[in-house]
């Protein structure tokens, strides 16, 4: 069963979803189903590890336990209320079952809500439609328009001003990959992996390079109504801003 993004928008959509658990069986079972729907992950074994994670990193969704070593699944959620300005949405995967568990990994925070142990088909559902609910308008539609720029995601098409923009297929991506994005940064990681599908540092002027392309093909500058942003230290950002 593959995830329904990608079989909208012809296998392009790649997300990066971070998992949480000390459970070696359950990383491995969750991992299975996400690499099954077509997207990417990184584990972390404690609370700490994850949160040091998420101040630098961009992630899509989290999938957090509740019982981790040196900060828990709870504790987590409250941290990442107080110390982030952008968080992923979290699904709390949790052998903690009672009403009141569940009241009050909900009211820190947490998005959804599943018990141990739950069926690969239900905990696919749900991160589809966590994915699917936290997306941006336009985010999975065949053909979108952004102000002056229409894409075609079929054809892998980009129209500035109804004038068709060359593109190779990578600038293509990360053209999509921004728009979809827009207003929110993300860090070259999550960049690379999502469009290269890695993180080598080799990967890094190929980056810069393709930025730089995408840039200046489809003139992207205040007055068309977006620009990239480099956030020093941590990646990039489309911003969108009002045309004078």
């Amino acid at each position: 069963m593959r995830d329904i993004f990608d079989k909208q928008n012809n296998g392009s959509l790649i997300m990066r979803i971070a998992i949480a658990d000390d459970e070696a069986d359950v990383v491995s079972f969750l991992k299975s189903i996400i690499d099954e729907m077509g997207h990417t992950s990184v584990t972390f074994s404690d609370g700490l590890a994850v949160g040091q994670s998420l101040v630098r990193e961009t992630y899509d969704l989290l999938i957090l336990d509740w019982s981790m070593p040196k900060r828990d699944g709870l504790e987590t959620l409250k941290w990442m209320q107080d110390s982030l300005t952008e968080r992923p949405p979290v699904i709390m995967l949790t052998a903690r079952s009672a009403k009141k568990d569940i009241s009050d990994a909900l009211n820190a925070g947490a998005d959804d809500y599943i018990t141990k142990p739950e069926d690969r088909g239900v905990i696919m559902a749900r991160i589809n439609a966590m994915l699917r609910r936290n997306a941006t308008v336009g985010a999975f539609d065949t053909k979108v328009t952004y102000g002056k720029y229409e894409f075609d995601r079929i054809e892998q098409t980009v129209f500035f001003d109804g004038q068709t923009v060359s593109m190779t297929a990578k600038e293509f991506e990360l053209a999509d990959l921004f728009f979809r994005n827009r207003d929110r940064t993300l860090s070259r990681n999550y960049i690379m992996e999502t469009i290269w599908r890695t993180t080598a540092a080799l990967a890094t002027r190929t980056l810069d390079m393709h930025i730089s392309r995408v840039r200046s093909k489809l003139d992207l500058k205040p007055e068309n109504g977006f620009r990239i942003f480099t956030v020093f230290g941590y990646g990039y950002r489309l911003e969108t801003m009002d045309p004078k």
